[in-house]
Protein backbone atom coordinates (compact mmCIF):
# COMPACT_ATOMS: atom_id res chain seq x y z
CA UNK A 1 0.00 0.00 0.00
CA UNK A 2 1.41 3.38 -1.02
CA UNK A 3 1.30 6.09 1.61
CA UNK A 4 -0.07 9.50 0.73
CA UNK A 5 2.35 11.61 2.73
CA UNK A 6 0.33 14.78 2.24
CA UNK A 7 -2.75 13.17 3.82
CA UNK A 8 -0.67 11.83 6.67
CA UNK A 9 0.82 15.23 7.35
CA UNK A 10 -2.69 16.65 7.60
CA UNK A 11 -3.73 13.79 9.90
CA UNK A 12 -0.90 14.41 12.33
CA UNK A 13 -0.61 18.18 12.00
CA UNK A 14 -2.12 18.66 15.46
CA UNK A 15 0.69 16.63 17.09
CA UNK A 16 3.12 19.36 18.08
CA UNK A 17 5.99 18.87 20.47
CA UNK A 18 6.24 21.08 23.53
CA UNK A 19 9.66 22.34 24.61
CA UNK A 20 10.12 20.17 27.74
CA UNK A 21 7.53 17.43 27.37
CA UNK A 22 4.45 16.65 25.33
CA UNK A 23 1.46 18.97 25.64
CA UNK A 24 -0.75 16.33 27.23
CA UNK A 25 0.09 12.91 28.68
CA UNK A 26 -0.06 10.39 25.81
CA UNK A 27 -2.79 7.77 26.03
CA UNK A 28 -1.93 5.72 22.92
CA UNK A 29 1.71 4.71 22.99
CA UNK A 30 3.54 2.63 20.39
CA UNK A 31 6.71 0.95 21.66
CA UNK A 32 9.45 0.21 19.15
CA UNK A 33 11.65 -1.90 21.43
CA UNK A 34 11.22 -4.81 23.87
CA UNK A 35 13.05 -2.89 26.60
CA UNK A 36 10.66 0.05 26.27
CA UNK A 37 7.66 -2.26 26.48
CA UNK A 38 9.02 -3.80 29.68
CA UNK A 39 9.56 -0.40 31.23
CA UNK A 40 6.06 0.76 30.32
CA UNK A 41 4.53 -2.32 31.93
CA UNK A 42 6.76 -1.88 34.97
CA UNK A 43 5.42 1.65 35.35
CA UNK A 44 1.83 0.40 35.22
CA UNK A 45 1.00 1.78 31.77
CA UNK A 46 -0.35 -1.37 30.13
CA UNK A 47 -3.65 0.30 29.22
CA UNK A 48 -1.87 3.06 27.34
CA UNK A 49 0.14 0.73 25.11
CA UNK A 50 -1.47 0.67 21.67
CA UNK A 51 1.06 -1.50 19.83
CA UNK A 52 4.48 -3.15 20.23
CA UNK A 53 7.08 -4.98 18.16
CA UNK A 54 6.96 -8.69 17.40
CA UNK A 55 9.94 -9.12 19.76
CA UNK A 56 8.16 -7.64 22.78
CA UNK A 57 7.65 -10.82 24.81
CA UNK A 58 7.66 -9.65 28.42
CA UNK A 59 5.42 -9.68 30.26
CA UNK A 60 3.51 -12.39 28.43
CA UNK A 61 0.51 -10.09 28.06
CA UNK A 62 2.60 -7.93 25.74
CA UNK A 63 2.35 -10.66 23.11
CA UNK A 64 -1.38 -9.93 22.82
CA UNK A 65 -0.86 -6.30 21.84
CA UNK A 66 -1.15 -5.28 18.16
CA UNK A 67 2.16 -5.60 16.34
CA UNK A 68 4.03 -3.06 14.20
CA UNK A 69 6.82 -5.36 12.96
CA UNK A 70 10.41 -5.59 14.14
CA UNK A 71 12.35 -2.93 16.00
CA UNK A 72 14.91 -2.61 13.20
CA UNK A 73 12.30 -2.46 10.43
CA UNK A 74 8.90 -1.48 11.85
CA UNK A 75 5.97 -1.04 9.50
CA UNK A 76 5.07 2.62 9.09
CA UNK A 77 1.58 1.62 8.01
CA UNK A 78 1.10 -0.45 11.17
CA UNK A 79 2.30 2.40 13.37
CA UNK A 80 -0.14 4.79 11.73
CA UNK A 81 -2.96 2.27 12.06
CA UNK A 82 -2.34 2.17 15.83
CA UNK A 83 -3.28 5.90 15.96
CA UNK A 84 -0.47 6.80 18.36
CA UNK A 85 -0.12 10.09 20.11
CA UNK A 86 3.40 9.02 21.05
CA UNK A 87 5.94 6.57 19.62
CA UNK A 88 8.82 5.61 21.90
CA UNK A 89 12.04 4.26 20.45
CA UNK A 90 15.57 3.69 21.66
CA UNK A 91 18.84 5.21 20.56
CA UNK A 92 20.37 1.76 20.87
CA UNK A 93 18.60 -0.52 18.40
CA UNK A 94 16.09 1.53 16.39
CA UNK A 95 17.49 3.02 13.16
CA UNK A 96 17.67 6.80 12.98
CA UNK A 97 15.91 6.58 9.62
CA UNK A 98 12.77 5.41 11.41
CA UNK A 99 12.92 8.43 13.70
CA UNK A 100 13.33 10.78 10.75
CA UNK A 101 10.39 9.29 8.86
CA UNK A 102 8.11 9.50 11.89
CA UNK A 103 9.03 13.11 12.58
CA UNK A 104 8.51 14.07 8.95
CA UNK A 105 4.99 12.70 9.23
CA UNK A 106 4.37 14.82 12.32
CA UNK A 107 4.15 11.82 14.66
CA UNK A 108 5.25 12.60 18.22
CA UNK A 109 8.36 10.52 18.82
CA UNK A 110 10.42 10.20 21.97
CA UNK A 111 13.89 8.60 22.07
CA UNK A 112 14.83 6.74 25.25
CA UNK A 113 18.56 7.41 25.42
CA UNK A 114 19.71 5.30 28.37
CA UNK A 115 22.12 2.60 27.20
CA UNK A 116 24.18 1.79 30.26
CA UNK A 117 23.25 0.44 33.65
CA UNK A 118 24.04 3.68 35.48
CA UNK A 119 21.82 5.60 33.05
CA UNK A 120 18.67 3.57 33.65
CA UNK A 121 17.27 5.42 36.70
CA UNK A 122 17.57 8.85 35.09
CA UNK A 123 16.20 7.47 31.84
CA UNK A 124 13.09 6.31 33.69
CA UNK A 125 12.73 9.67 35.44
CA UNK A 126 12.90 11.57 32.16
CA UNK A 127 10.47 9.17 30.50
CA UNK A 128 8.09 9.63 33.43
CA UNK A 129 8.09 13.38 32.86
CA UNK A 130 7.13 12.84 29.22
CA UNK A 131 4.38 10.37 30.12
CA UNK A 132 2.85 12.53 32.83
CA UNK A 133 3.76 10.17 35.67
CA UNK A 134 6.67 12.09 37.12
CA UNK A 135 6.23 11.02 40.75
CA UNK A 136 5.61 7.36 39.97
CA UNK A 137 8.66 7.15 37.70
CA UNK A 138 10.83 8.97 40.24
CA UNK A 139 9.90 6.46 42.94
CA UNK A 140 10.68 3.53 40.66
CA UNK A 141 14.00 5.08 39.62
CA UNK A 142 14.98 5.58 43.25
CA UNK A 143 14.18 1.93 44.00
CA UNK A 144 16.43 0.82 41.15
CA UNK A 145 19.23 3.10 42.32
CA UNK A 146 18.98 1.64 45.83
CA UNK A 147 19.23 -1.89 44.44
CA UNK A 148 22.25 -1.01 42.31
CA UNK A 149 23.94 0.61 45.29
CA UNK A 150 23.30 -2.53 47.32
CA UNK A 151 25.21 -4.67 44.85
CA UNK A 152 27.95 -2.08 44.42
CA UNK A 153 28.57 -2.38 48.16
CA UNK A 154 28.94 -6.14 47.91
CA UNK A 155 31.78 -6.52 45.45
CA UNK A 156 33.53 -9.84 45.46
CA UNK A 157 35.95 -10.01 48.44
CA UNK A 158 39.02 -10.72 46.34
CA UNK A 159 38.37 -7.61 44.25
CA UNK A 160 39.53 -5.42 47.12
CA UNK A 161 42.94 -7.08 46.92
CA UNK A 162 43.42 -6.44 43.20
CA UNK A 163 42.52 -10.05 42.50
CA UNK A 164 39.24 -9.51 40.73
CA UNK A 165 38.00 -12.84 39.38
CA UNK A 166 38.31 -12.97 35.62
CA UNK A 167 35.08 -13.88 33.87
CA UNK A 168 33.82 -14.48 30.36
CA UNK A 169 30.16 -14.01 29.41
CA UNK A 170 29.20 -16.02 26.33
CA UNK A 171 26.24 -14.72 24.32
CA UNK A 172 26.31 -17.55 21.81
CA UNK A 173 28.55 -20.66 21.78
CA UNK A 174 28.80 -21.28 18.03
CA UNK A 175 30.04 -19.04 16.57
CA UNK A 176 31.60 -17.94 19.85
CA UNK A 177 30.15 -14.50 20.59
CA UNK A 178 30.99 -12.79 23.88
CA UNK A 179 30.01 -9.61 25.71
CA UNK A 180 32.57 -6.81 25.68
CA UNK A 181 32.77 -3.20 26.82
CA UNK A 182 29.72 -0.98 26.51
CA UNK A 183 27.15 -3.68 27.29
CA UNK A 184 24.78 -3.96 30.22
CA UNK A 185 26.46 -7.30 30.88
CA UNK A 186 29.87 -5.67 31.26
CA UNK A 187 28.34 -3.00 33.50
CA UNK A 188 26.86 -5.69 35.74
CA UNK A 189 30.15 -7.61 35.98
CA UNK A 190 32.04 -4.43 36.84
CA UNK A 191 29.46 -3.48 39.46
CA UNK A 192 30.04 -6.84 41.15
CA UNK A 193 33.81 -6.41 41.22
CA UNK A 194 34.50 -8.84 38.38
CA UNK A 195 36.91 -8.46 35.49
CA UNK A 196 35.42 -9.08 32.06
CA UNK A 197 38.29 -10.54 30.02
CA UNK A 198 36.68 -9.29 26.78
CA UNK A 199 36.29 -5.68 27.94
CA UNK A 200 39.63 -4.52 26.55
CA UNK A 201 38.46 -5.07 22.97
CA UNK A 202 36.52 -1.81 23.20
CA UNK A 203 33.46 -3.11 21.31
CA UNK A 204 30.13 -4.31 22.73
CA UNK A 205 30.04 -7.76 21.15
CA UNK A 206 32.86 -9.68 19.55
CA UNK A 207 33.79 -13.07 18.22
CA UNK A 208 36.34 -14.99 20.26
CA UNK A 209 38.51 -17.96 19.43
CA UNK A 210 39.05 -21.00 21.62
CA UNK A 211 42.74 -20.12 21.73
CA UNK A 212 41.98 -16.65 23.10
CA UNK A 213 39.75 -18.01 25.85
CA UNK A 214 42.41 -20.51 26.87
CA UNK A 215 45.13 -17.85 26.81
CA UNK A 216 43.14 -15.51 29.05
CA UNK A 217 42.00 -18.34 31.31
CA UNK A 218 38.87 -16.91 32.99
CA UNK A 219 38.07 -18.01 36.54
CA UNK A 220 34.37 -18.21 35.73
CA UNK A 221 32.39 -18.68 32.53
CA UNK A 222 28.79 -17.56 32.16
CA UNK A 223 26.64 -18.73 29.27
CA UNK A 224 23.44 -16.89 28.40
CA UNK A 225 20.57 -19.25 27.76
CA UNK A 226 19.37 -18.71 24.23
CA UNK A 227 17.12 -21.27 22.52
CA UNK A 228 20.08 -23.48 21.50
CA UNK A 229 22.80 -22.37 23.91
CA UNK A 230 22.83 -25.39 26.19
CA UNK A 231 23.20 -27.95 23.41
CA UNK A 232 25.77 -25.92 21.47
CA UNK A 233 27.75 -25.12 24.61
CA UNK A 234 28.40 -28.81 25.33
CA UNK A 235 30.64 -29.01 22.28
CA UNK A 236 32.30 -25.72 23.23
CA UNK A 237 33.06 -26.87 26.78
CA UNK A 238 34.65 -30.06 25.46
CA UNK A 239 37.03 -27.85 23.49
CA UNK A 240 37.71 -25.82 26.62
CA UNK A 241 38.30 -28.80 28.89
CA UNK A 242 41.85 -27.67 29.67
CA UNK A 243 40.53 -24.56 31.40
CA UNK A 244 40.66 -24.70 35.18
CA UNK A 245 37.25 -23.03 35.30
CA UNK A 246 35.75 -25.90 33.30
CA UNK A 247 37.56 -28.56 35.27
CA UNK A 248 36.37 -27.10 38.57
CA UNK A 249 32.80 -26.64 37.35
CA UNK A 250 32.85 -22.85 37.42
CA UNK A 251 30.62 -22.67 34.35
CA UNK A 252 27.16 -21.23 34.92
CA UNK A 253 24.12 -20.89 32.71
CA UNK A 254 22.20 -17.68 33.17
CA UNK A 255 18.94 -16.27 31.91
CA UNK A 256 18.77 -13.45 29.36
CA UNK A 257 17.92 -10.83 31.98
CA UNK A 258 21.06 -8.82 31.23
CA UNK A 259 20.35 -8.65 27.50
CA UNK A 260 17.92 -5.74 27.89
CA UNK A 261 18.22 -2.57 29.94
CA UNK A 262 15.06 -2.73 32.05
CA UNK A 263 14.14 -2.90 35.75
CA UNK A 264 14.51 -6.69 35.47
CA UNK A 265 18.23 -6.14 34.88
CA UNK A 266 18.51 -6.10 38.67
CA UNK A 267 17.42 -9.75 38.70
CA UNK A 268 20.18 -10.55 36.22
CA UNK A 269 22.75 -8.95 38.52
CA UNK A 270 21.34 -10.95 41.42
CA UNK A 271 21.69 -14.11 39.36
CA UNK A 272 25.37 -13.48 38.67
CA UNK A 273 26.00 -12.46 42.29
CA UNK A 274 24.56 -15.76 43.48
CA UNK A 275 27.49 -17.64 41.92
CA UNK A 276 30.29 -15.52 43.38
CA UNK A 277 30.68 -17.51 46.58
CA UNK A 278 31.43 -20.64 44.56
CA UNK A 279 35.00 -19.73 43.64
Amino acid sequence: MRINKFCLLIMFSSMILCSAAFCAPPVRIVSLAPSITEILYDLGLEDRIAAVTVFCDYPKRAKDKPKIGGFANPSLEAIIAARPDLVIMTEDGNPVEVYNRLRKLGINTYVFRAKRLRELPQGIRTLGNVLGIKDRAARRASEIEAQLNKYAGKVHPSASHNLSPKVLFIIHPEPLLVAGRGTVIDDALTLLGLQNIAADAGVPYLKYTIEEVVRRSPDMVFIGQGPMSRNLSKALLRRLNTLEAVQKGHVYYTSELLYRLTPRTILGIEEIAGHLNKI
